[in-house]
């Protein structure tokens, strides 16, 4: 069974780290928070399986003693090694099991692609498939590369990070762009992602450089570059966790444009996603442009009702306060057929725009979480 991950560094790397703002927060969460950013880290492991979380003072005792046995695998302090963990709250981690399965995973390092799918994989828990994104960009010696892994199928609601991901780099950082760099990039990206709108205890974020393929910190330009090529990345993980959701059936996308201020189009966009009857009607192909109207309404934003379009798979079906006469067939047709739905609202009230990623609701989501733990 695949429920152990490692990643070692061969010298120490600059580690950033984003986590959960839930306040009930597992023990590798306070862990990791501690000790990031650092210019000195070796190795990160994860767990799947088992949140460590709401376990007192034996959980926070059984991360430290993860830490310092992957520390070990390479021959680094237990303060040069980070812990992610996932899987049931409120159950002790199998302690004999976790130092054995670090050993066996330490045996089995390897720089290929094959083991980095094995990592992607060892830390999945109801996800379907592993989610892996890569994106190069151009240093000022050659390619810089950033390749990102990410978990998340349920239990995903943004206030970052909703989920688990390890964005791993050679380009030169200091700890504090590193971290500057990826609270941007979570922001625009995994807080933009939700399932059921249940933010996790565990969530974590984290982005590793080795700075193997420059000389020097990126800066100006170049740093630029990188946030860009980092953003992709996480992108198109976002949308990987969304379209992986527990039971989906379909990838939902909520743009939101026209909005006086960004946290005005993240309200509206989170409010629609987040609504089971829109959810529902999506997943079965019905174009119910008043459940996401109505939903707009309550998300805490003042706009006019009068002013606002509608499309739903680029069909206008909402203009300007009235329903427009459309084919509903034909749309309901299309829905069924396209794996990715996208709702566009575009509010005519300024300039800010969001995307936002969600899945349907559908029996199986029902079946799974029913069934998780019991």
């Amino acid at each position: 069974m695949e429920d152990l991950a490692l990643v070692v560094a061969d010298a120490p790397v600059v580690a950033a780290g984003v986590f959960t703002q839930n306040v009930v927060r597992a023990a590798s969460v306070d862990y990791d928070a501690a000790l990031t950013p650092a210019d000195n880290m070796r190795v990160v492991v994860t767990n799947s399986g088992n949140a460590n979380a709401c376990t007192g003072q034996r959980g926070v005792d059984d991360t430290r003693q993860m830490a310092a046995l992957a520390a070990a695998t390479c021959g680094a302090d237990p303060d040069q090694a980070l812990v992610m963990s996932t899987g049931i709250i409120g159950e002790f981690l199998p302690m004999d099991k976790v130092a054995a399965g670090i050993s066996a995973a330490a045996g089995q390092l390897a720089t290929d692609e094959a083991a980095l799918v094995a990592a992607a994989r060892g830390i999945m828990t109801t996800d379907t498939i592993h989610k892996l994104s890569e994106d190069r960009i151009a240093g000022s010696q050659g390619d810089v590369q950033i390749v990102g892994m990410a978990k998340g199928s349920g239990m995903i609601g943004p206030n970052m990070a909703t989920m688990l991901a390890i964005v791993l780099t050679d380009a030169a950082l200091t700890p504090s762009a590193a971290q500057q760099v990826l609270r941007q990039v979570v922001d625009s990206t995994f807080n933009c992602v939700s399932v059921d709108g249940h933010t996790s205890t565990n969530d974590t974020v984290l982005l590793l450089a080795s700075g193997a393929a420059e000389k020097s910190p990126a800066s100006g330009e170049l740093l630029d570059r990188f946030r860009a090529g980092c953003l992709r990345v996480c992108t198109d993980l976002a949308r990987q966790v969304a379209a992986d959701g527990e039971g989906a059936t379909h990838l939902i996308t909520v743009r939101v444009s026209g909005c006086a201020t960004r946290d005005d189009a993240h309200r509206i966009a989170a409010a629609v996603a987040n609504s089971p009857l829109v959810k529902t009607a999506v997943a079965g192909a019905d174009p119910n442009w008043g459940r996401v109207v109505s939903a707009a309404g309550y998300a805490g934003v003042a706009f006019d009702p009068s002013r606002f379009d509608l499309y739903m798979n680029d069909v206008l079906i909402y203009k300007r306060g009235a329903p427009v006469a459309i084919d509903a067939a034909s749309l309901s047709a299309d829905l069924a057929a396209r794996h990715e739905t996208v709702i566009d609202l575009r509010m005519n009230e300024g300039q800010a725009a969001i995307e936002f990623w969600t899945s349907d609701l559908t029996a199986e989501y029902v079946r799974i979480n029913a069934d998780y733990h019991t």
